[in-house]
């Protein structure tokens, strides 16, 4: 009995490796040696802990040292290794990239918004990767004037973004962002809309949004560091005259904030507002006296949040002031300080409140209930409240364009894993709700052809983690069918389920599309962001590996089978989840991953990382430092097997620098114990968001699509 037991077993593991082999059999990667990283061992000691970066030089290239050209002579190395391992698949590629293109409608318009007194939209002619910016005025039917052609002025540039677009108030200017580099960091211009001609005002290291004063002839705008990025200064510019003499009207003494300023929907304020993740303060002027000193609003609270928007002859103020979750308040509009602040909407702790949308005779604001956006009306005439319905059981709702602020329509954006990005105007008077675009997807999608889900896992410590899911119709729970899961879970930041055309492409092969609202995000109220960072951050990964656990039990997928994707932050999840529990993977796929966090965040001349202590903690603190250590994934990196790999990353990245994926893929060559794959992709010409136009980044898609598919044998 025993001998036939043995027996059974031994036929049970041939089975299974006959199986598992099985998978790879439509394809062959190719046997070749990838790059091997050279070793210069750098000493780095802090609270009596001593660690060795091998790979430490690698950031030679962003502090300009001396081994830069070996730094970009190893990052093209592996791009080479990359393209040879992913030879055999270049047409699949190629073929992805083809149908993901043909779903989008080439020749397009965005719904026009109004305001004082002009249509404005973005069209995109057929074969363009930017769009034309355009408005008529007074009525559609008017003549176009077209403001900026974004396609004739990305010519010659690799990379090319415009941003940050403010019309003075009377019509005659146009204010604009240009990014040529990547960087985020921005050279201003303005067009004078009557002559065509444009002058260059400021050179450079703004944050591309500049604000126009009420006299059509100043603006403000974000200066930054040039070397960390930060946002340090806020100057008031006049146009024609040299950047020189530009006035600082503010500067932000504590490298831990952001500053931004911008006007209020009325025009008739301007806002300074300076904010970390845990505290913030605004200052204000009137923006037809723009030689005025900025007010304080409020001075700042340790651990107060607090936003501003004028409304009528009222301040509304949205705050975490003795509220979790906020709490909705107004106050006078010449006593602005905490103590004449009065309530409009108290807090709930079931309930969070994210945005308000002031108009002149109402208010809409933008609540969280059991992880779904929901919109609260509020009619200011009689105070009464209606709420707008959603029907489908997982989606997404922002609030559009809405300049116009004696409008009574609010735009609104809705999309849902099966329901194309849309655009409504919704009627706040008489409730009538109307669509104005559905994003148009070619080649013969159907949104009953697809279903959608919500499921909740169990986390370690019994929290129930949401799940949305999106699958086509005949899928069959038996745990083999691919699942690309996928997660993010930092900065408060809530992932809601929306839709992607080019998803569609992993869907119609049989992949399961799941997003895990993990925490660390926003979704479940302020509680869930406030147990899933600083020292609570594990909870994010384990979150993460819990839903994967339930799908696999729950058979919509196994290990084998299953594959995880996230980026920037969610980099840093794939990170630590790849160190875990390497056994849940058949694939990682890591976009721009902060992955070497102790190190990132103990150096405060890296670019944003002073602003990020309220989100990770500072490691000149002893229980930081260590709490960081024991989840930062290139300090976690073991002799071991780990799942296959593709990591992306941009050479001029400026949230997460391109070291630290080159870094954590070196240090995986050297220790990981298997023989899966381990590819790294450095786009030399883009940084963070990647590349910019219209189509360029579904190269990227394409290239991550076909790294999963290949690994389940699909290569057509």
């Amino acid at each position: 009995m025993k001998r036939l037991l043995m027996l059974m077993c031994l036929l049970a593991i041939i089975a299974g490796c006959h199986n598992k082999s099985e998978k790879y059999l439509n394809y062959k990667w190719p046997d070749v040696k990838p790059p091997v990283c050279e070793k210069k061992p750098q000493e780095l000691i802090a609270h009596g802990d001593k660690r060795i970066d091998n790979y430490f030089w690698l950031n030679d290239f962003f502090k300009k040292g001396p081994d830069s050209r070996k730094v970009v002579a190893y990052l093209k190395a592996e791009n080479n290794y990359l393209y040879t391992m992913m030879k055999g698949l270049k047409s699949f590629q190629d073929n992805l990239y083809t149908e993901m293109r043909s779903r989008i409608k080439e020749k397009d318009e965005s719904v026009p918004y109004f305001k004082n007194g002009y249509y404005y939209y973005t069209r995109i002619e057929e074969g363009q990767e930017y769009g034309i910016f355009c408005r008529k005025r007074g009525s559609l039917n008017a003549r176009e004037e077209i403001m900026l052609d974004m396609n004739a002025m990305a010519k010659g540039h690799p990379y090319f973004v415009a941003t940050g677009f403010d019309v003075s108030q009377d019509n005659k200017k146009l204010v604009y962002g240009v990014d040529i580099v990547s960087r985020r960091q921005y050279t201003i211009y303005v067009k004078n809309l009557t002559s065509g001609k444009t002058s260059r005002e400021v050179a450079g290291e703004t944050d591309g949004n500049p604000v126009w004063a009420a006299d059509n002839k100043t603006f403000f705008y974000v200066k930054n560091n040039a070397e960390t990025l930060l946002s340090e200064k806020i100057m008031k510019h006049k146009i024609g005259t040299p950047e020189a003499s530009d006035k600082i009207v503010y500067t932000e003494k504590d490298p831990s904030n952001y500053i931004n300023v911008w006007r209020s929907k009325s025009d008739k304020y301007i806002f300074i507002t300076s904010a970390a993740t845990m505290s913030s303060e605004t200052r204000y002027i009137s923006s037809s006296k723009p030689e005025a000193d900025f007010k304080v609003f409020q001075p700042r609270i340790k651990n107060v949040l607090y936003s501003v928007e004028h409304l009528n002859n009222k301040f509304i103020v949205l705050t975490n002031l003795d509220a979790l979750n906020f709490r909705l308040m107004e106050t006078d509009l010449d006593n602005t300080s905490r103590e004449n602040w009065k309530e409009v909407i108290p807090h709930r702790k079931d309930v969070l409140l994210e945005a308000v949308e002031p108009f002149k005779n109402f208010m809409v604001i933008t609540e969280r209930k059991n992880g779904l956006v929901q919109f609260r009306i509020r009619n200011l005439s009689n105070h009464k409240d209606t709420y707008m319905p959603f029907e489908e059981p997982t989606y997404m709702a922002s609030f559009g364009t809405n300049p116009e602020f004696n409008a009574e329509t609010l735009r609104y954006n809705y999309t849902s894993l099966t329901t194309p990005p849309s655009v409504f105007d919704y009627n706040l008077r008489t409730g009538a709700k109307k669509l104005m675009k559905e994003q148009e997807v070619l080649g013969g999608f159907s949104k009953k052809d697809y279903v959608t889900e919500r499921v909740f896992a169990t986390a370690k410590d019994g929290t129930k983690i949401p799940i949305s899911l999106v699958y086509k119709k005949g899928f069959k729970k038996d745990g083999k069918s691919p699942m690309l899961l996928y997660g993010y879970g930092s900065y408060g930041i809530s992932m809601d389920a929306s839709f992607s055309s080019p998803r569609l492409s992993l869907l119609n092969r049989g992949v399961i599309y799941a997003l895990a609202h993990i925490r660390g995000g926003e979704e479940m109220g302020r509680s869930w962001y406030e147990n899933g960072k600083l020292m609570h951050k594990m909870n994010t990964f384990t979150d993460f590996i819990a839903c994967a656990e339930f799908l696999d039990h729950e058979k919509y997928s196994s290990p084998r089978h299953t594959y995880a994707m996230g980026g920037s932050a969610g980099g840093l999840l794939m990170g630590a989840i790849t160190n875990l529990r390497p056994d849940l993977w058949n694939g990682v796929i890591a976009q721009v991953p902060f992955v070497d966090v102790l190190t990132t965040m103990s150096d405060p001349t890296i670019p944003l990382t002073t602003n990020e202590y309220d989100e990770w903690g500072n490691p000149a603190n002893n229980e930081a430092y260590h709490y960081i250590k024991s989840y930062s994934p290139y300090d976690n990196v073991k002799k071991k097997s780990y799942p296959n790999l593709l990591v992306m990353t941009g050479l001029h990245d400026s949230q997460v620098q391109y070291f630290e994926p080159a870094k954590w893929v070196a240090k995986l060559r050297e220790l990981k114990t298997d023989h899966n794959l381990l590819l790294l992709h450095t786009d030399m010409s883009v940084g963070h968001g990647g590349a910019s136009g219209r189509f360029k980044y579904l190269k990227d898609i394409a290239l991550e699509y076909s790294f999963v598919l290949a690994l389940e044998g699909i290569t057509k």
